[in-house]
């Protein structure tokens, strides 16, 4: 007889949502533990390619991101200090048609609340805040996460689902602090009408320039739009920085090169903060018995290759399909999660580290040599280039043909 399977998934935002709906829908029961007192997400924009689209189809919920979403027609890349146009990348028929599903921004608050209230929906699903795992232990039938409190859950697997400084990752990995990049991002979100419609921007854009890049785009949120603005600079910062607040003067400063319409764009922003950017190196497992990671607690990237997100959701629709059945072999089970996705999100890490320093970041007589590449690439030879992640609807690379 098949019984259902108890799962605790550790962490409430996109991963540990996106897990839950994808286990529940196999018919297993599922607790969320959320440290937080309160289910919340920032209201900043995100971008999700179609890969992201496939996993959210499967999750059942790919009908409500697309109504939230905004789908742009561009993803642009301009040389920062001559203004000049480098290369475009079509996101509309032909992209469209080969990799089965668009390219979208949207507001990164509204993605996690359709999560939410598809968990909150769903049969199956208990979401439990104020809960903060410390640490897990199990025995060959079982496995228990505890809290800071002392509060014992028990359960028949536990994925980790518990962001950047995970708690299941520092008992399952045990790999210490995350790996600073030495790149400082700035960034700052507001309301379209408080920019000037000359320099309302089209598409995605990045603006790259020596040792730093620019990037902006649109997205709306509860029926506004909202421009957002990032600058990064490589500075070889070493300490890490989360959310301190900068005054513009100091922001501007950072980018003195920059060319006059970009810096125009930049200067409206308001409120602006910054983080030192981290990441870790891949790992080959992610499994320890009846535990496994998932998303930033598994894979953390730059955002450079603009896949956290993506690969977090493809996690999401893996291990719900790995999952299907009942209790019995569920640290094969998990082994095999970890097999499907490891070399997929290990390239894409990798290659979000070298985009920063191959193509947003190069000067002089590189900057150059990148223009030229870029320049002369057809359309479908940049599809070409983006297929392996953009287009694999099994999640384990390929192109979406």
């Amino acid at each position: 007889m098949t019984t259902s399977m108890r799962v605790l998934v550790v962490g409430a935002g996109v991963g540990g949502l996106a897990a839950a709906l994808g286990i529940a829908a196999r018919g297993h029961r599922v607790t969320v533990l959320e440290r937080r007192e309160e289910i919340v997400e920032p209201g900043v924009g995100t971008q999700l390619s179609p890969n992201a689209f496939h996993a959210l189809d499967r999750l059942g919920v790919g009908s409500a991101v697309r109504e939230r979403s905004s789908f742009i027609e561009e993803l642009r890349f301009m040389d920062a200090t001559t203004g000049e146009r480098v290369a475009g990348m079509p996101l509309t028929g032909g992209y469209r048609k080969r990799f089965g599903n668009p390219y979208a921004v949207l507001d990164r608050r509204a993605l996690h609340q359709v999560l939410l209230d598809a968990c909150r929906a769903a049969d199956g699903i208990d979401l439990l805040t104020g809960r903060s795992v410390a640490w897990y232990e199990q025995t060959d039938d079982e496995i228990t996460a505890v809290t800071d409190s002392g509060r014992r859950f028990t359960g028949d697997a536990l994925i980790g689902a518990d962001g950047l400084r995970s708690a299941v990752r520092r008992r399952l990995v045990g790999d210490g602090e995350p790996q600073v990049s030495g790149h400082t991002i700035y960034h700052s979100v507001l309301p379209l009408a408080d920019v000037p419609e000359d320099l309302h921007p089209d598409g995605a854009t990045v603006w790259a320039g020596p040792g730093w890049h620019v990037v902006h785009f649109v997205h709306r949120a509860g029926g506004a739009a909202f421009l957002n603005l990032a600058g990064t600079r490589d500075h070889g910062t070493a300490e890490a920085v989360v959310g301190l607040p900068l005054e513009k003067s100091h922001v501007l400063a950072q980018f003195p090169e920059l060319t006059d319409a970009a810096r125009r764009l930049l200067a409206r922003g308001e409120e602006w903060k910054t983080w030192v950017l981290t990441d870790r190196d891949p790992v080959a497992d992610w499994t320890d018995g009846r535990a496994a990671l998932l998303g930033t607690a598994a894979h953390p990237m730059l955002p450079y290759a603009v896949q956290g997100l993506s690969m977090t959701l493809e996690d999401a629709a893996v291990l719900g399909a790995v999952l299907d059945g009942d209790a019995r072999d569920v640290a094969a089970r998990l082994k095999t999660y970890n097999a499907l996705r490891r070399d997929r999100t290990a390239r894409t890490q990798l290659v979000a580290r070298e985009l920063g320093d191959r193509l947003y970041h190069p000067a002089g007589p590189e900057a150059t040599a990148r223009n030229t590449m870029l320049s002369s690439l057809t359309v479908d030879e940049l599809y070409d280039k983006v297929s392996w992640l953009h287009g694999a609807p099994d999640f384990t690379g390929g192109d979406g043909r």
